[in-house]
């Protein structure tokens, strides 16, 4: 044995356990901050889906009363005198026809109100301001009903509405409530003799803009809507592919072409409010297209979808293998037939999940469209893009500023409408992805 193997000191033997006991603590430590940071992530997860679930709770809460309005039944006499005089029955005579004096005397006749005009102004207060309406529409379908006395459903005002609905307090003094004290008894009537009811509110969906809010609705704004995503599908999607398989397979990599890329990749953080103003200088100042159109709308949209439509392009074409294009090419195909029959076919999960994610984005701006006026107080349906309209986040806007209480519930249905729209349309993308996909 050789001098060079020492034997351990007393010292060195000492040093060797508080060694491991250092080592064993900085592994606890080390685990402990480990667990910390993963306790942090699932806080954080937590938190946000805390008040992602209280933001849905809050909107189901207060949007579910607006999918019912208050319909009151009235025994109505088609008073064939008053809707056909003469005996003439057309679709001009029978909407010219004075439908509120019908109802109002079928409301007098229920409720038992007699000459006094105090009384009867308070009784008339009771009926929505578009119940000639409903009650013109169903004598028009079906004008046989003239001459008889028939139970229609026509709508209660606001005011009732929101009394039916719990919304008003009734130990309020008087003249601190919209409704009377002789309004609420003649309310309690009619729900005890059954003619006063919630029911499905339809028009909700199939209305348009309205200053009363139980005759508001939805219906133009989604005809709108649909009319805009269909406009930025046939611009965005063939522009935006198109300039993306020039850029990615046939433009030459210099100073030109690096700051178009850079370009591109800095309008999609632009803010929407500056499409909005570009759409108002170009298509409404110089090109003078209609105001509040659908089709400026989709421009408008489209502009701003494009640079998400070309950057996904792009990352899905460098996405197919090369050896895909070295084989095409290979076989004797043109630049073109690889690009068409190869490359864009095995890029299209990308490019349709980017389109629909784009159009997602486009369909919740509310900013550029106020800009080119589709905040416009439209009644009728839009038969083409070119005719007006206005939009779903548009229609929040309005709502969300209406003074009246009923508005609130109407504007968190349409915020729940909106956001079904956009699930659909972020699932649509997922289904398409897995669809289409290919795994190399």
């Amino acid at each position: 044995m050789t001098d060079s193997a020492l034997p351990m000191t007393a010292a060195m033997a000492n040093r060797a356990p508080r060694k491991l006991v250092l080592n064993e603590k900085r592994v606890r430590s080390r685990y402990a901050a480990e667990r910390r940071f993963r306790a942090y992530g699932i806080a954080a997860i937590a938190f946000g889906l805390f008040f992602l679930a209280w933001l849905f709770v809050t909107l189901v809460v207060q949007g579910y009363g607006a999918l019912q309005q208050s319909k009151m039944r009235l025994d109505v006499n088609l008073d064939a005198a008053t809707l056909a005089p003469g005996g003439k029955v057309d679709d001009t005579t029978l909407r010219a026809a004075d439908y509120t004096a019908l109802l109002r005397t079928a409301l007098r006749d229920t409720l038992g109100v007699g000459s006094d005009r105090a009384q009867r102004r308070e009784a008339y207060a009771l009926l929505s301001n578009g119940a000639d309406n409903e009650l013109r529409r169903i004598v028009m379908a079906d004008p046989t009903l003239i001459g008889k006395t028939v139970p229609v459903w026509v709508s209660a005002s606001a005011d009732v509405d929101t009394l039916i609905k719990g919304q008003i307090a009734r130990d309020l003094p008087e003249n601190q409530r919209r409704l009377k004290d002789r309004q609420i008894a003649w309310v309690d009537k009619l729900v005890a003799d059954n003619r006063l009811k919630k029911r499905f509110n339809g028009a909700l969906f199939v209305n348009g803009a309205s200053s009363d809010p139980e005759q508001a609705g939805m219906g133009v704004a989604i005809i709108g809507s649909m009319y805009m995503m269909l406009v930025v599908l046939l611009t965005a999607l063939p522009v935006g592919v198109a300039a993306a398989v020039y850029l990615e397979e046939f433009a030459a990599r210099n100073r030109w072409t690096d700051l178009i890329e850079v370009n591109i990749n800095n309008l999609a953080a632009v803010p929407s409010i500056v499409f909005g103003l570009l759409g108002l200088a170009i298509f409404l100042n110089f090109f003078g297209m209609p105001r509040s159109a659908p089709v400026v709308g989709g421009l408008v949209l489209s502009l701003m979808t494009l640079p998400v439509v070309i950057i996904a392009t792009r990352a899905s074409i460098k996405a197919v293998p090369p050896s895909i294009r070295e084989a095409a090419l290979g076989v004797g195909a043109s630049k073109m037939q690889v690009i068409t029959h190869h490359v864009l076919p095995l890029a299209l999960p990308g490019i349709l999940t980017g389109t629909i994610i784009g159009m997602a984005r486009a369909l919740g701006e509310t900013a550029p469209l106020l800009l080119i006026g589709m905040v416009a107080f439209v009644v009728a349906y839009p038969a083409t893009p070119f005719d007006p309209a206005t939009a779903l986040p548009v229609q929040i806007y309005m709502w969300a500023g209406a003074p009246e209480r009923s508005f609130v519930e109407r504007t968190s249905a349409a915020i729940l409408i909106l956001l079904a729209f956009l699930i659909v349309m972020n699932a649509a993308a997922v289904l398409l992805r897995r669809r289409f996909e290919r795994r190399w």
